[in-house]
């Protein structure tokens, strides 16, 4: 075990450009608090300090036990190691294979940690043909692709080069020719030249898992795929494919107890991964964001259109929602997944609006919830929805946010203020479902002035105001000063 008193002694023989990443920070944040060792008053005085450098002092022993352990298995018919730096250094050795190695007649892939973008990509395409996907999904695509060229990620000098133009123009024009879906059907000859580069790398299954746990974060309604993928942790440990060895063996442990107990306690809803333990998964990651590489990453098919090269930028077209009637005079065209902030003072008709607009939504665009806290589900409620006339098999009602909106394609909050949600928490909300649309309800004091963080304004799409009784006025970039009667 190592200690204050031992530590810089037993370090010697460990060679940490070699160790998993949270190790090498933990060693860091030693040499930074104590000053290589030579003072550790914060140590002492700090029981957060304290804390931290015990916890890194166990999974350094633990990572270096388990080293071992696996070494001399392996190395029963071999010459003994003698030192601590060799072990580690063998163990490493045997967690990569070499490009030389690879080369077999079945074509063993090259594990690494993280899959280069050209190959991700690559793989992504791959992984379309046979499916069916919306217009979206490959809008989608097409702004990742172009975020990593910007980005230099993917540059000219890449031996994919070629390959990536062919997808970026191959995206471009199914996103123009294609209607609402349209199934992916690669030419026989295409799908094995760019299978042969998907297949070249494989990301190790630890990595893989880190990436899903990580997405699992922060989220409602995420028991079931906690519990699935510590059943494929513990399967994948079982069959070997995860090994003691591998480089990140202690952060799949702490995985694993953070999942069972997630499971196991129902009073938790949602999973949440400590600050300092996000930052130390996601620097495993390299920063890069989680994807699932099944064709299209499902949390990231709601991304906004980033900055694209203008002549491919203006041959393409959007898909906007095609309202009608009084609400295409009053807010516009506005894209699927809008938002829209509604306030006004008390007794105006923002609730009365609002439920018209969810009525004719059921009617005409998908599933709609109407969160409705500020009234329950009383009387109140059900008066509103039978004058507007709006009942209809599409529109559900609820007096409160349920843990999973996946179900529905409009939410109504009424109102942000009685549900206590904050700006950043709205925003959030926003990030986790990306394809959905919201519109926010918000109150005002009798002086007309608005209750909430102003700057929430500059985050919606519009801005629907009830100024006066039974009139609604409209400040968006749909649809700039819209108005309607509420009442009519």
């Amino acid at each position: 075990m190592y200690t204050p008193d031992n530590y810089y002694a037993q370090i010697n023989s460990l060679v940490f450009n070699t160790l998993p990443e949270a190790l090498r920070k933990g060693h860091d944040f030693v040499t930074k608090v104590t000053s290589n060792g030579t003072n550790w008053t914060n140590y002492h005085s700090s029981e957060t300090i304290k804390k931290t450098i015990n916890t890194y002092f166990e999974k350094l022993a633990d990572f270096v036990g388990s080293t071992k352990k696996a070494a001399k298995t392996s190395t029963r018919k071999t010459k003994q190691k003698d030192t601590a730096k060799e072990i580690m250094v063998e163990a490493m050795r045997r967690q990569s294979k070499s490009k030389a190695s690879k080369v077999s007649s079945e074509h063993e892939p090259t594990m690494v940690e993280r899959m280069p973008d050209e190959i991700r990509f690559i793989k992504r395409f791959v992984n379309l043909d046979g499916k069916s996907k919306t217009k979206e999904e490959v809008l989608s695509f097409l702004n990742s692709l172009q975020k990593s060229i910007l980005e230099k990620k993917i540059r000219k000098t890449s031996t994919y080069a070629k390959q990536i133009r062919f997808i970026q123009d191959s995206l471009i024009e199914t996103y123009n020719e294609m209607g609402t879906k349209i199934a992916f059907q690669l030419k026989p000859e295409t799908l094995e030249a760019l299978s042969k580069i998907a297949n070249d790398e494989k990301v190790m299954p630890s990595v893989g898992f880190i990436k899903r746990y990580i997405n699992l974060n922060g989220k409602a309604g995420m028991k079931e795929k906690a519990k699935l993928l510590l059943g494929q942790i513990n399967r994948a440990y079982e069959k070997g494919n995860v090994k003691d060895t591998d480089p990140y063996i202690i952060e799949i442990h702490d995985i694993k107890k953070n999942l069972e107990t997630f499971i196991s306690d129902k009073s938790i809803k949602v999973l949440k991964i400590e600050k300092n333990s996000l930052n130390g998964l996601e620097g495993i990651l390299g920063g890069c964001s989680c994807h699932n590489l099944n064709g299209f990453d499902d949390d990231l098919q709601g991304d906004k259109p980033v900055i694209m090269n203008s002549m491919d930028f203006a041959n393409m077209r959007f898909k906007t929602l095609g309202l009608g009637g009084k609400w295409l005079d009053l807010i516009g065209d506005p894209s699927t997944n809008f938002s829209i902030m509604v306030f006004g003072k008390p007794k105006m008709g923002k609730s009365y609006l609002c439920i018209d607009f969810a009525g004719y939504l059921a009617r005409n665009h998908g599933k709609v919830l109407y969160v409705a806290k500020e009234e329950g589900l009383d009387k109140t409620l059900q008066d509103k929805l039978n004058d507007k006339d709006v009942k209809h098999q599409n529109l559900y009602v609820a007096s409160a946010l349920p843990d999973s909106l996946t179900y529905y394609d409009f939410i109504f909050l009424d109102s942000v203020n009685k549900l206590g949600l904050q700006p950043e928490e709205l925003n959030r909300l926003k990030a986790m479902y990306p394809q959905k649309a919201f519109i926010y309800i918000f109150q005002t004091t009798k002086d007309g002035r608005f209750r909430g963080a102003n700057t929430f304004q500059h985050d919606v799409d519009s801005v629907i105001e009830v100024p006066e009784r039974g009139k609604g006025v409209q400040y968006g970039r749909f649809n700039q000063g819209g108005e309607i009667q509420i009442f009519n």
